[in-house]
């Protein structure tokens, strides 16, 4: 695959995923390496100059494989997302896609819900008329106050009856993590494209985003007191703002969420907590309940009794079960949630429903994810409305 054009938000053209910014952090830490061969004999008997030959090239070295693993993993898009800068798109925004229907927004001075966005990303990575198309948007949420950029996937099927109504699945990476990955890692579009033209799976919409909607926090999709409201933002905000412009199922059999690791922990909170909103979920990897750490803070302000309504576990003993058809999947070997899942389907009674994928062996990796993905987007395609 080519190398892919800058992301938005990049501040210089020395990009934090771009190919020379990757070769300059090598280039440093081969002649730091080198500098220590050379300087060494030299700096016999000198203390300050042997730690700095000791210190020197280890931060760079570090730094050169921090960036590679960036730069594949794809968790930092742009130096914005690292330092936990705000800001939108640098390309500006597009004219609105003449398909989109557009609602009435909302009140004067405040932004409209979708706004149809360039990206240069997405100017790289065209799908074939046949497949579909991919957009990318920028949603502000209403409620939650929350501006973030999503990639859609249309399928052919949307452009070809202008009056048929699609189901919309809501697509999560993990953290810190890019949307990108869903396209480039996951292949998502383009398997559901294949799907879809051999009729295994019913032509819908692809919401693909990350769960950092408030970079560089770790919210866990989260309304956090005192905080981000991420958890609006993706339960509300964004269903509404889709809804104004496209042409989607209405209700929740008409919706689903669908993750892995982070993103698939999210996935099934929000088909629980909002069984309103979402028909079924999806999670590949994820977990139950979030860790705490120094990427979340304190997600429930000092409170147990709202850690417990985000431990998905502790709400199948303690609340009703919500009347949501779930997927989980795991490895015997290889994987750390598998006696977590294990427990967590044991946990499921009616109306809620379970269903499950477990392989021999695996990991916490897309090409895990990749291998489980035709058959749970074959299982969803029963579970939603047309």
């Amino acid at each position: 695959m080519a190398q892919r054009p800058p992301e938005h938000g990049e501040l210089t053209p020395m990009g934090l995923t771009g190919t020379p910014f990757i070769l300059l952090t090598c280039l440093l830490a081969a002649v730091a390496l080198a500098g220590v061969v050379w300087v060494a004999p030299r700096a016999a008997g000198r203390v300050p100059a042997r730690i700095g030959l000791l210190l020197v090239p280890q931060v760079l070295l570090l730094a050169a494989l921090l960036t590679v693993a960036n730069a594949y993993f794809a968790f930092y898009g742009s130096w914005g997302d690292l330092l936990g800068m705000p800001g939108g798109p640098a390309g500006g925004m597009g004219n609105p896609t003449r398909h989109l229907t557009r609602g009435a927004g909302g009140p004067a001075g405040q932004d409209p819900p979708l706004v149809p966005t360039r990206d240069a990303f997405i100017d790289g990575h065209r799908l074939p008329v046949k497949d579909g198309r991919l957009e990318a948007v920028t949603i502000h949420g209403g409620r939650s106050g929350i501006t973030a950029l999503a990639y859609v996937y249309l399928p052919p099927q949307y452009f070809r009856d202008r009056t048929r109504r699609f189901p919309v699945t809501l697509a999560l990476t993990g953290y810190p993590g890019n949307a990108q990955n869903l396209i480039t890692r996951l292949n998502l579009p383009q398997t559901a494209a294949r799907e879809i033209a051999a009729r295994r799976v019913k032509p819908m919409i692809f919401v693909m985003m990350r769960p950092m909607v408030t970079p560089p926090r770790d919210t866990e999709c989260t309304d956090v007191p005192g905080g981000p409201l991420a958890e609006t933002f993706f339960a509300r905000d964004l269903p509404a703002a889709i809804q104004t412009a496209y042409r989607t199922v209405p209700g929740p059999t008409g919706w689903s969420a669908m993750g892995d690791s982070t993103g698939g922990y999210c996935a099934l909170k929000l088909a629980m907590r909002h069984s309103d909103r979402f028909a079924a979920a999806i999670c590949l990897s994820g977990y139950y309940k979030a860790l705490r750490d120094f990427t979340t803070g304190d997600l429930y302000g000092g409170s147990p009794a709202y850690r417990n309504e985000n431990d998905l576990a502790w709400r199948l003993r303690h609340r009703p079960a919500p009347p949501v058809d779930v997927l989980v999947t795991t490895s015997k070997v290889g994987e750390k949630d598998y006696a977590a899942t294990r427990h967590f389907i044991a946990l499921v009674r009616a109306p809620m429903r379970v269903s499950s994928i477990t392989l021999p062996t695996g990991g916490h990796h897309f090409s895990v994810w990749r291998r489980e993905l035709t058959p749970a987007l074959r299982w969803l395609s029963g579970r939603l409305g047309v």
